[in-house]
């Protein structure tokens, strides 16, 4: 483990300012009001770092607080996400990891017979009981029930019923879509791969043009987008890379330019990832970007291209979650001036164990700083990723329908 405790000079940011070229415009007025307002909170920094040399601190109790009581009781806020609770779940439970924290025996039961009775007879998941089974939430709870990580919830995912339904949404193209009759994008595709591969019933004929069709979503600047023909977004790029991953396919991407389409989305004075080209800065995206990485590492590593450390700048974005991304009373945010929440709790913390576990731990600030690693294929902790990967291995395949050829 290293620690470093050095932060980036002041004078060295204001370098890194963003220039108009005489040429304002409402995106550039917004992209300066966001590099004043984090600019202030890195000279506030400075000052504070004479008097309490270990900062910036992780406000790990708070954020624990925050997530623990988040379980039972979440605002009115969240009201417009009910089509989402299993995303809730896994949010919380991911954050809760992280931070090293379990749920006790009575917590995780309830959060598996919930999540039982949002699966369907179809197989797929819905957003809460009685919804349309839907791919992103079937994503979404099977990697809560994979964090819980107890035999009860294990047990619970109907192996067959869900093979079944990830062929219905099958495309003949290989893509996948959302529902039965719903919008095609990269997203599918790696929910699909992504639990499937978890749960054991990754089967040949699921995959049948499934990587090709992922390689034509590659855009011109290297990222991938949602569909062929969009703009290379970071959510999506993360998608297809990780599908590829998955899929042992990842040679046939440009690595190069999705390389340089990364590194180029880390923001030069505020330190974190913005989402697309000439976007703001935004927390979950050191996840979404800064989590592609580790996946792109093991594609350069089969040319003896394996880097020593990382390609992004890993303290640089370590500052910005930490300075810039904490409610002082629990909970991540976006950036400075927006509310916390438990996504941006969820893949700022994410985005952090990525930016400080890589071929050795490395800290900024205290020691107390650090998390638990994340599986950059499915964003939980390896542990609990071999665990569910041993389980369902050792039941087999399912045996029968459309799933077995």
């Amino acid at each position: 483990m290293s620690l470093d405790l050095k932060l980036r000079p002041i004078v060295d940011i204001r370098k890194c300012k963003f220039n108009t070229e005489n040429f304002p415009t409402k995106s550039s007025d917004e992209q300066i009001c966001v590099e004043q307002a984090v600019q202030k909170k890195y000279e506030d920094l400075h000052i504070k770092l004479k008097v309490h040399p270990s900062l910036p601190e992780l406000l790990k109790e708070h954020h624990k607080n925050f997530l623990y009581n988040s379980i039972t009781y979440l605002s009115s806020g969240y009201e417009c996400l009910d089509s989402s609770r299993p995303w809730l779940c896994y949010w919380i439970l991911h954050s809760l990891s992280l931070l090293g924290v379990q749920l006790d025996n009575r917590k995780k039961k309830s959060v598996v017979k919930f999540l039982s009775k949002c699966q369907n007879e179809d197989g797929g998941y819905g957003g809460g009981p009685g919804q349309l089974s839907h791919l992103a939430a079937t994503y979404a709870a099977v990697n809560s029930l994979v964090i819980l990580g107890t035999e009860e919830a294990l047990a619970s995912i109907n192996r067959q019923k869900l093979q079944d339904f990830l062929f219905r949404i099958r495309q003949v193209d290989g893509s996948f879509s959302m529902h039965v009759g719903g919008e095609v994008d990269i997203r599918g595709a790696y929910c699909a791969l992504s639990v499937a591969s978890l749960t054991g019933i990754l089967v040949p004929k699921l995959l049948d043009g499934t990587a090709e069709w992922i390689v034509s979503c590659q855009t011109y600047e290297g990222g991938f987008a949602g569909f062929p023909g969009m703009e290379a977004h970071g959510g999506y790029a993360f998608c297809g890379l990780a599908a590829l991953v998955i899929l042992n396919k990842g040679h046939l991407i440009d690595e190069q330019a999705l390389l340089r389409w990364l590194v180029n989305r880390q923001m030069r004075l505020e330190g974190g990832f913005q989402g697309r080209t000439n976007k703001l800065v935004d927390g979950c995206y050191s996840f979404w970007q800064g989590g592609a990485f580790p996946l792109l590492y093991t594609l350069l590593s089969r040319d003896g291209k394996f880097p020593p450390n990382h390609i992004f700048e890993e303290r640089a974005l370590q500052e910005y979650l930490l300075v810039c991304c904490q409610s002082p009373a629990g909970g991540l945010l976006d950036k400075p001036g927006k509310n916390r929440d438990i996504y941006h709790t969820c893949y700022t913390l994410s985005g952090l164990s990525v930016a400080q576990h890589y071929r050795g731990i490395s800290i900024l600030g205290s020691k107390r700083n650090a998390v638990m690693p994340t599986h950059s294929l499915y964003n939980i902790t390896p542990d609990l990723a071999r665990k569910a990967l041993l389980y369902f291995s050792s039941l087999g395949l399912p045996n029968k329908g459309t799933s077995d050829t």
